[in-house]
């Protein structure tokens, strides 16, 4: 898969509500550029639990404007980001502009920076919060962009950026199992509800759901 500014999901005035999906290892290339992908062609993924990335315009060599999906649970905020980058090239720098935050007042504007992590540094670190700004821009809508500058250092690494420290539901139940297998005298966990398959009948429609 490849992208650039002029192949991108949704148009520029509506690309919030056109994000239904995270990118799936999306090689983002040149405009017009149509041979097989070079060191520096960055590979974006966020297929991934707690992933959030839906789309990648291509501004330059070293710049790229990310637009976020909205959260779960109110589509009308824009918050979390967590993605993933590889086919970086050695000393390669960047700057990413995750372009359509929701929210007015940001812990970025106080000196808190988004983190990354690599395959050869597991470990969570935050960037330079000189490296990173929060500002409203005119040209996206007016909304609010977190721009961070990067340089990659190792090629055959692949990257990865979150808003902050990721904590999944996969690691919350296996931390809940971990208690239970304590036998806790303190501690009790119930089963509270089971997901049921229903019917949901309407005028002219009729669906499945949980």
């Amino acid at each position: 898969k490849s992208s650039n500014k002029s192949k991108h999901l949704g148009s520029e005035t509506g690309g919030e509500e056109a994000l239904v999906g995270n990118v799936n290892k999306l090689m983002v290339s040149p405009p017009g550029y149509s041979g097989p992908p070079r060191k520096g062609h960055l590979l974006f993924d966020a297929c991934f639990e707690s992933g959030n990335l839906g789309r990648v315009d291509y501004i330059s060599e070293f710049e790229f404007d990310l637009f976020i999906r909205p959260d779960t649970c109110n589509p009308r905020f824009r918050v979390w980001f967590n993605f993933t980058v590889e086919n970086v090239r050695e000393t390669q720098r960047v700057i990413f502009n995750v372009v359509n935050f929701s929210k007015t007042k940001s812990l970025y504007r106080d000196g808190m920076s988004p983190v990354v992590k690599s395959t050869s540094r597991p470990k969570w670190q935050r960037l330079p919060a000189k490296n990173v700004y929060y500002y409203r821009c005119p040209d996206h809508r007016r909304n609010y962009v977190m721009s961070f500058a990067f340089c990659f250092d190792r090629e055959d690494d692949v990257y990865q950026f979150a808003y902050c420290y990721p904590y999944t539901y996969s690691r919350l139940q296996h931390y809940l199992a971990s208690l239970e297998r304590r036998n806790l005298p303190y501690l009790q966990r119930e089963q509270l509800g089971l997901s049921v398959s229903c019917l949901l009948l309407s005028n002219n429609c009729r669906r499945k759901t949980h």
